[in-house]
């Protein structure tokens, strides 16, 4: 891993908001619940405006894994509108790398928020997630009667 960047440096990203983005559970949920971005697939955006800044950090034998999501979201997108998203750099600690994003449409602030990303070897990662599925795979003795 390399860090070019320092605290205060940005990466923009722009999504145009499509009907697949709205807020939609499926039919056995209620379907849609409104034509404008959902806040999960906002979610999706503003980690890859802070993912842009991992592209450039990683090595080759190595990726980035999120560790951390929170938004606020102020107002709607609409379809075909386009959200910039900015990322700022915030802090890297060892490989844990924090950034502030911001999500506009124009001038209307859609949201605010925090993503973490931790960079980590792709051979290390394999290996927990292997772990992880061998565990959740494996039978459970019962718990023992109290």
């Amino acid at each position: 891993m390399t860090n070019p960047f320092h605290p205060g440096d940005v990466k923009t990203h722009h999504y145009t908001v499509r009907p697949e983005d709205f807020a939609d559970f499926g039919p056995d949920t209620g379907g849609l619940v409104h034509q404008v971005l959902s806040t999960f697939a906002l979610g999706r955006e503003m980690e890859w405006a802070a993912r842009l800044f991992v592209l450039e950090m990683k090595a080759a034998d190595e990726e980035g894994i999120g560790t951390e999501l929170s938004i606020q979201h102020h107002a709607p997108a609409f379809a075909g509108e386009t959200v910039v998203l900015t990322a700022t750099f915030g802090t890297l600690d060892g490989p844990a790398l924090r950034c502030a994003v911001e999500a506009r449409v124009g001038a209307r602030l859609v949201a605010t928020g925090h993503t973490g990303q931790r960079i980590v070897a792709r051979t290390r990662l394999a290996a927990r997630f292997a772990a992880l599925q061998a565990e959740a795979a494996s039978p459970q003795s019962p718990a023992p009667l109290a």
